[in-house]
């Protein structure tokens, strides 16, 4: 009986050290390398904002923040990729508006959206451009809106990938102003703006910091920025609503997550050392002058409050829109 008792100890404290591992992991937490994943192209906003924010986050942790990109679907491939990652905090992604729009853009997804992960922080928030070729008919947004409405469905528009924040823009755009351009989804902001120089799209809706090189040359105009207001970026372009579609406003974010189950402790690490670096002013500048947007940090709760409200409006553009689900 003796020799059965010790066995039942022995397994007992095994359990409990098995079961206590996550939590004291988080005691030496980083102890290697933490990889970054973000789901749009190289060269992209993601991608130049997860590079600013990998920077600080390795100096302030001292270990590596290794981005890797995982372009497509909107950012549901590199979503998904998080997801099933082991939440042990070495896997983190950077997200941006589009993964709370792809709650409302597909009729099913592997993970959901703000139940499948663990926030960490929110990062910037900004707006984006509506923008044609230097040489094209339309010279504003208003002007655009008339062609549009005397050929629907002749007008295409490129965005970064279907359900991208970029793609609901457009739509919304098409709801409010009454037209019917018809959207043409790239991999990525440059891919979009090549296409839009050779002309194989007359209208794409990107972000002001890959547009803004394009703009100040005189190769592409900015009709207009989807915020409320103008942005530092880019001063001289209007905003939709002075042009004339009232009550318009289109904002994307970023912010950091990690699977579901990554230790409070390590969360908690996460979001600490992301509101550090992000009172950094050097690296508050590099966020704001990539995206032409406003840092803001903030708790994990309140990520996950603004995913969820997300999902919520950008469901009733969908449904008002009729935009197929895919």
């Amino acid at each position: 009986m003796q020799w059965m008792r010790r066995i039942a100890a022995t397994g007992f404290l095994l359990c409990s050290v098995i079961a206590a591992g996550p939590a004291q992991s988080a005691d030496n937490y980083p102890s290697r390398p933490i990889r970054m994943l973000h789901g749009f192209a190289a060269g992209g906003a993601a991608d130049t904002l997860s590079r600013i924010v990998a920077d600080g986050l390795s100096k302030k942790l001292g270990q590596p923040v290794v981005v890797e990109a995982k372009p497509g679907a909107g950012g549901n491939i590199a979503a998904d990729a998080i997801a099933r990652a082991e939440p042990d905090g070495y896997t983190i992604g950077l997200v941006t508006g589009a993964h709370a729009i792809s709650a409302a853009t597909y009729k099913s997804l592997s993970y959901q959206p703000a139940e499948s992960f663990d926030m960490i922080s929110t990062l910037v928030y900004y707006a984006l451009v509506i923008a044609v070729r230097n040489d094209y008919p339309a010279k504003s947004l208003g002007e655009l809106i008339a062609m549009a409405k005397q050929k629907p469905g002749a007008l295409s528009f490129g965005s970064v990938g279907f359900g991208s924040t970029h793609h609901l823009a457009g739509e919304l755009l098409n709801a409010m102003a009454g037209t019917e351009m018809v959207h043409v989804p790239y991999r990525g902001d440059s891919q979009s703006i090549t296409s839009l120089l050779g002309g194989e799209v007359p209208v794409i809706i990107g972000t002001p910091v890959l547009l803004a090189a394009q703009i100040q040359s005189g190769a592409v105009r900015g009709l207009a920025v989807t915020s409320p207001t103008r942005t530092a970026l880019l001063p001289n372009v209007p905003t939709v609503e002075e042009a004339g579609v009232k009550g318009y406003d289109v904002r994307t974010w970023a912010g950091l997550l990690a699977p579901k189950g990554t230790p409070p402790a390590i969360v908690a690490a996460l979001n600490a050392a992301t509101l550090e670096i992000l009172k950094d002013p050097e690296i508050k500048q590099r966020l704001e002058t990539a995206v032409g947007g406003e840092v803001r940090g903030s708790s994990p709760e309140e990520m996950k409050r603004l995913i969820q409200s997300e999902i919520a409006k950008w469901s009733g553009v969908v449904e008002r829109a009729k935009i197929p689900k895919i």
